[in-house]
């Protein structure tokens, strides 16, 4: 009875999101105009994926969603996530999940992202779609363009699309479980373990960019020891952040700087966006009243010491406490931030300066 419910309400979301994801500008007959949007990454950017296959990393059950869509719809809000800000912003419809049932139309993009998933394969192994693995998907998609559009026209749309990531959180997350393989490297070298983070995702830019790609936007890693699940319970330390990753946070910010740095210089037509994110959140965290929320260190969603005890809020049989109104709340659950400021972080994406987000914005990128 369960599995029965459960399949009729991903028909239900299906249906819902093909409606919302339909774009009433464009006429079944009329050209690509070439700007698409792809996405790759993890919870962040996650609008749905992790409902089709079987994953303890799924975030479809109320009050996800409630916000916006009156609905869990798979992503880790109350409402809409960066990405679909992002689209917005581009005059694009609400870009859907790759694995949404009856997907057939890739022209404006696909989502490819999948919460829980990193950089590297082992991380959450066998939970997540890791970041090869979307690249594989984006591969299936690339083939499918071309044989429905053609090689050129492909080619042009592929070119003139801008792909943008969120990785690398759970790459310095999941290790802190003992059970992790990645352990032993993660504490015996932690540059190396880095480099190994960003190399994977060298990797699948550059990959794209010799299937046509030309046009990326990246995040850097956020605040992760500020989460509401990562805060200190320890008597004198109650609510500090934690200092577990914060070391590999910056250092892998410090890397990615450089990597695309060089990316830029080697690679001929290679343009990219980097938001600070870990400066825009660390601002929200010390002032967060001039941001407009009244609520920095407690999820909106959630139970136990700052609302941070599990990585999600609800599901079947989970007690969980839920706030009033969410937009006050710079958290909605113990890992991830309100539809509120993940639209402050999308426009930041989107038009921020080069102090914040540099060399180019995202809204430079789909003009070039």
């Amino acid at each position: 009875m369960a599995t029965t419910r459960f399949f009729i309400y991903l028909l239900a979301v299906s249906a819902i999101l093909l409606l919302l994801n339909t774009n009433p500008t464009r006429g079944s007959g009329e050209k690509h105009a070439g700007r698409s949007l792809f996405v790759f990454g993890d919870s962040l950017f996650d609008v749905g994926n992790n409902n089709y296959f079987p994953t303890t990393f799924r975030v479809n059950h109320w009050p996800y969603g409630e916000t916006y869509f009156k609905l869990p719809t798979g992503r880790a809000s109350d409402g809409r996530i960066i990405p679909d800000f992002i689209a917005e912003f581009a005059k694009l419809p609400l870009i859907p999940p790759y694995l949404q049932p009856a997907l057939n139309s890739y022209t404006n993009g696909v989502n490819f992202a999948s919460g829980g998933a990193g950089a590297l394969q082992e991380t959450n192994n066998g939970s997540v779609i890791a970041l090869k693995t979307q690249l594989s998907n984006f591969k299936n998609v690339e083939e499918k363009l071309r044989h429905k559009l053609g090689g050129e026209e492909a080619k042009r749309l592929l070119s003139q699309s801008v792909y943008i990531f969120s990785i690398g959180t759970n790459d310095y997350l999941s290790p802190l479980a003992s059970h992790s393989t990645l352990l032993p490297l993660f504490h015996s070298n932690k540059q190396a373990y880095v480099d190994m983070v960003i190399g994977n995702l060298t990797y699948v830019v550059k990959e794209i960019y010799n299937r046509g790609g030309s046009k990326f936007g990246f995040l850097n890693l956020g605040r992760v020891g500020c989460f509401p699940k990562m805060r200190d319970r320890k008597p004198g330390r109650e609510g500090a952040c934690t200092d577990k990753v914060t070391t590999m946070v910056k250092l892998h910010n410090r890397k990615l700087s450089k990597v695309l740095s060089k990316l830029e210089r080697r690679l001929k037509g290679f343009k990219y966006s980097m938001f600070d994110f870990y400066t825009c959140f660390g601002e929200r965290l010390n002032d967060p009243s001039k941001y407009g929320f009244k609520e920095e260190k407690m999820a909106c969603c959630g139970a136990g010491p700052y609302r941070g005890n599990s990585g999600s809020c609800g599901g079947e049989g989970i007690k969980y406490e839920l706030c009033e109104n969410p937009s006050d709340y710079l958290f909605f659950d113990p890992a991830h931030p309100t539809e509120a400021a993940d639209k402050q972080f999308a426009m930041l994406m989107w038009s921020g300066n080069s102090h914040i987000t540099g060399p180019h914005n995202l809204r430079t990128l789909f003009q070039l």
